[in-house]
């Protein structure tokens, strides 16, 4: 457990509580990357183990408008001495020692946000495939899939706040949007190491609505785009989201004949 203003790193971890056993994994996950503060934000009346529980900094109520407002409300709850973080499915987990990494990335490389690679991994977590995307995958943001993981990324909190936290108008894409809006704001650190794992289930928000998922990425490249060339983005973008479904729909073929 951590102590208020004694760390400078917080993770905010959305769940409705109905996975306990991949919550467990997930926040002794976190726990095992660093000292950090722990926030849960979970609908109030759903309940998490006491095993669980124990190992959290802070519990906040899902004001239910969708997941980046979960997210959102957990990181308004963030100390003030919080100068570093980021946020992680309660499906997910972080590699040991891995927020450690990040921070120290951010604390002398004075970016905005840093990220790395991140296994892929299935409901018994076992191996499916590694994303190592490099540096490349920040300007392909604009014009091609997206490729910087989430999990294992950290951000500086201050300018997360600048810049009004999530937009919750987005229901899956919203870390995109954020990420456009970060490497605005300042450089960007890629790291070479796996930092995180991705559970690929149906369970997923972002599996299970791949398709309003990819309609939604592909409405925040065209805005993020200079205005002289949002008009011919229809050459690419809709060969763009088929490609994208296609190797979507590869990786769930892959899970069912393991």
């Amino acid at each position: 457990m951590a102590e208020s203003g004694q760390v400078s790193t917080g993770v905010v971890v959305p769940t409705l509580g109905t996975r306990p056993q991949f919550l467990a994994e997930c926040i002794s996950s976190i726990r095992r990357s660093s000292e950090c503060m722990i926030v849960v934000v979970i609908p109030s009346g759903a309940t998490i183990d006491a095993s669980v529980a124990s190992l959290v900094d802070l519990v906040v109520d899902d004001p239910l408008r969708g997941l980046a407002a979960a997210i959102n409300a957990g990181m308004q709850a963030l100390p003030w001495s919080v100068r570093y973080a980021t946020w992680l499915g309660d499906d997910d987990r972080l590699t040991d020692g891995s927020l450690d990494v990040t921070r120290a990335a951010l604390e002398h490389g004075g970016a905005a946000f840093v990220f790395g690679g991140c296994r892929y991994i299935d409901t018994d977590g076992k191996e499916l495939w590694v994303n190592r995307s490099g540096r490349w995958a920040v300007p392909l943001m604009r014009f091609g899939p997206q490729l910087v993981p989430q999990p294992g990324s950290l951000f500086d909190r201050r300018v997360f706040d600048e810049l009004g936290g999530l937009d919750e108008r987005f229901k899956w894409a919203f870390d995109l949007d954020l990420f456009l809006r970060l490497v605005g704001r300042g450089r960007t650190v890629y790291l070479d190491a796996t930092l995180a794992e991705f559970r690929w289930h149906d369970g997923s928000l972002s599996v299970g609505g791949r398709a309003g998922s990819v309609a939604e990425a592909s409405s925040i490249r065209r805005r993020a785009l200079p205005r002289l060339l949002r008009p011919l983005s229809f050459m690419w973008e809709p060969l763009l989201r088929r490609a994208i479904l296609f190797a979507g729909d590869r990786m769930n073929s892959r899970l069912t004949h393991q």
